[in-house]
């Protein structure tokens, strides 16, 4: 096996084309096909399913892409930090739930490196997927929250997959919605006043679990509910239908735009409403360059988030 043959299967399973495939690695398309039949052969497996539409990854395949992408993602690593004049380009992948400062924060790094000479990715993604895409190295980063009612199954979650939490900072719970809101003057806003009102929630997909819920408070009994894929659609619900969600109240005007509102949510007396969002990488590994100036992205994010808001 060499590092070549799994930068080829690597880049087969994320384009799902041969042909696709010796486009980007700039070789032919034979001589990709019995490169990947010798590994094949090799490992005594079967790493794809090929058909007139493409090809699928078998069960061994997806298996075997788990572990060659932690290995090549160390060689890369090594390449980052020691390569000189390498003409590999580089990648760097961050999954994350869906949240404006990581996005915002992945754009001030970006702006950093030549995007000619790096393969950068950003997914917006479901809490489960966000743990499996750092757990396969198909992303170094993930980022996410825990909380009091989440932390145990999370945690133990991370834990069988080889990863760890890093934690960046503490959020009461806030409520976002439109500025025109009935409840947007409020000074604060209990669970009682959301009752004439569609909670909106992102969806988490079949398997879903309340443990893998991005809102805090996923349990609770909401008479109106609507879920969505992506933050656009959050967004307009609440302006169309005097919908809210429960957040950390670190919201980017920059990507959201002014049009929307975090009010403070009062908690029961026996509710935690604290959010802890961190990152998780595999543990024992050094990030890379672009993944510790993501980091550092987002520690300034909140830093000058946190001084607008003492100076207000």
């Amino acid at each position: 096996m060499t590092l070549t043959q799994l930068h080829y299967v690597l880049t087969i399973a994320e384009t799902g084309s041969f042909n696709k495939a010796a486009q980007i690695l700039y070789v032919s398309q034979p001589s990709l096909s019995n490169a990947i039949h010798d590994l094949e052969d090799e490992f005594s497996i079967t790493i794809f399913y090929r058909s007139g539409r493409g090809v699928t990854l078998t069960n061994e395949g997806v298996e075997f892409i788990a572990y060659a992408r932690q290995v090549y993602h160390q060689y890369e690593s090594l390449l980052d930090k020691f390569g000189k004049n390498g003409t590999l380009k580089k990648k760097f992948g961050v999954s994350t739930q869906h949240y404006s400062f990581a996005t915002k924060s992945f754009v001030e790094m970006v702006k950093k490196f030549n995007t000619a000479e790096y393969d950068f990715a950003i997914r917006e993604t479901k809490t489960r997927e966000v743990i499996d895409d750092v757990s396969t190295q198909k992303s170094e980063i993930g980022i996410l929250y825990l909380s009091s009612f989440n932390k145990n199954i999370i945690t133990k979650l991370l834990n069988s997959a080889d990863l760890e939490f890093h934690h960046i900072i503490d959020c009461r719970t806030f409520v976002y919605l439109y500025k025109d809101h009935p409840l947007a003057s409020r000074e604060y806003i209990e669970f009682k006043d959301l009752s004439d009102y569609p909670c909106l929630s992102f969806e988490q997909g079949d398997n879903s679990s309340f443990y893998f819920a991005e809102e805090i408070f996923s349990t609770k009994s909401y008479i109106r509910t609507v879920k969505v894929n992506d933050r656009a659609s959050m967004l307009n619900l609440m302006r169309g239908l005097n919908g809210f969600t429960l957040c950390s109240g670190i919201i980017c005007e920059a990507l959201n735009g002014d049009d929307y509102i975090a009010v403070p949510y009062k908690p029961d007396e026996s509710e935690d409403d604290v959010m802890d969002i961190g990152y998780i990488v595999k543990k024992n590994q050094i990030l890379s360059k672009m993944g510790q100036l993501y980091i550092e992205e987002i520690h300034n994010y909140f830093k000058n988030a946190t001084k607008s808001s003492d100076a207000e």
